[in-house]
């Protein structure tokens, strides 16, 4: 007669099975990332081409191509305040093939202003790194405006009559607020994408806009453009001597309104997957020659330390821009 099973027995051999149960998914998945990428990797960008999102995300695409020795294509799927090109990303296999290039739009702004969102950033996304963290600057075409004094000065001359510029959500709440704090009555023309914004300033369709300074940078050296101010604190290496706008127009509670970049997964990619990424994006940002690139084309290149730091940043930002949207009376966008 066999002897009875005892409780501890049992316990004991449960804890066997699990530990045996994780061994074999931790193998399983240490096995995956060494092996990625071995076929086609998508990258989503939910813009057209042509913007600060697609520049950034064919260049640092082109290089992981080359280090990795697998294709990686770029898709531009533009609309829906970027909830398209999301959406679709959320529902592809966690396996680190399908990738997504959101902006700060896209993770933070959008569950502030659209109730029925088709997905959820926290729950839906595996934050990777920051890409880019852009700098909006306020132009004109080369004919207008010669300082941000003037403009405004034009706007109050004539009210309701001049028309604002912005594409990101981020980009419309920033010019609303200058617009609001200034003392202007000016009409915003939300935009797609940076390159429906240059073609409006062009044929004067806008008669000023927030663009970043990665896309209006051809267009000011083209003489094409004028930028009048930087919505920025920051330095700008590439326009050294471009005032911000809180000193060129003495509206001091203006200091920062500006985009970022990113590289996300769909939620469940395994985290050996999302650190080998992650890592390849922090060697090619180690790249002088890849920075000085970067820069020349004024994107500002920024990775984060890690993906935990990453998510920390999505969330400090959800907190700051909140209080904004609440603070200005949640004033519409559209």
């Amino acid at each position: 007669m066999s002897a009875p099973i005892t409780f501890r027995a049992c316990v004991a051999a449960l804890a066997v099975a699990a530990a045996t149960s994780f061994a074999n998914a931790q193998g399983t998945a240490d096995g995956e990332a060494r092996s990625y990428p071995n076929r086609t990797i998508r990258v989503i960008v939910p813009f057209p081409p042509g913007g600060p999102a697609d520049i950034v995300a064919r260049v640092v695409g082109q290089k992981m191509s080359e280090n990795w020795g697998q294709p990686v294509v770029i898709e531009n799927r533009a609309g829906g305040n970027t909830a398209i090109g999301a959406l679709a990303v959320a529902r592809s296999a966690p396996d680190g093939y399908t990738l997504l290039v959101p902006m700060d739009t896209t993770i933070v702004m959008n569950p502030l202003v659209t109730p029925s969102l088709p997905y959820e950033p926290l729950r839906d996304f595996a934050p990777i790194t920051l890409l880019t963290k852009n700098m909006s600057l306020v132009v004109v075409r080369s004919d207008g405006p010669r300082t941000i004094k003037e403009l405004i000065a034009r706007a109050k001359a004539n009210p309701g009559k001049l028309n604002m510029g912005a594409g990101t959500i981020t980009s419309r709440l920033g010019a609303l607020l200058f617009a609001k704090s200034a003392g202007i009555d000016v009409q915003l023309v939300p935009f797609k994408g940076s390159s429906e914004i240059g073609q409006a300033v062009l044929a004067g369709t806008v008669d000023f806009a927030l663009d970043s300074s990665g896309t209006s940078l051809p267009l000011i050296q083209s003489g094409h453009y004028r930028a009048l101010a930087k919505y920025s604190n920051r330095p700008l290496p590439v326009l050294p001597d471009l005032p911000s706008l809180s000193v060129a127009a003495d509206l001091p509670g203006l200091d920062e309104s500006s985009t970022w970049i990113a590289l996300a997964a769909p939620a469940g990619t395994p985290a050996a997957i999302i650190d080998k990424i992650h890592r390849e994006v922090a060697r090619i940002y180690a790249d002088a020659a890849m920075m000085a690139k970067l820069e020349s084309a004024g994107i500002l290149a920024v990775a984060s330390a890690s993906p935990q730091e990453f998510d920390g940043f999505i969330r400090s930002e959800t907190q700051r821009w909140s209080k904004v949207f609440r603070d200005s009376g949640n004033i519409k966008l559209d």
